[in-house]
């Protein structure tokens, strides 16, 4: 998440490349279940933070710059496509009422 919530903890960074890389990153560990396995949480599932610096910095370390340059390009594409598509379905929802009220 771009913002903070309840609840959360909050990842600090110096610039604003590396907040951005590791954004992508968190979002890609999410994406591809990686932080599954440290759930903790029987009703609202978490993660301590031990646990997930020890799933990020493991990332860090096993992706090489070139090829993870590659994946943030290729994820900030999705992300965009992505937010493209939510805005044409709610104008499409927004569309649907504007027909049933006319």
């Amino acid at each position: 998440m771009k913002e903070p919530c309840p609840n959360c903890f909050v990842i600090t960074t110096h610039s604003e490349e590396t907040r951005e890389t590791l954004y992508y990153l968190c979002l890609y560990l999410k994406i591809g279940r990686f932080f599954v396995n440290y759930l903790k949480g029987s009703v609202i599932p978490f993660i301590c933070i031990s646990d997930a610096k020890k799933v990020i910095n493991t990332a860090l370390q096993n992706n090489q710059e070139q090829q993870w340059q590659i994946k943030v390009e290729k994820l900030k594409k999705i992300n965009a496509f992505e937010e493209n598509l939510k805005k044409q379905l709610k104008k499409i929802s927004e569309l649907k009422i504007a027909i049933l009220k006319s």
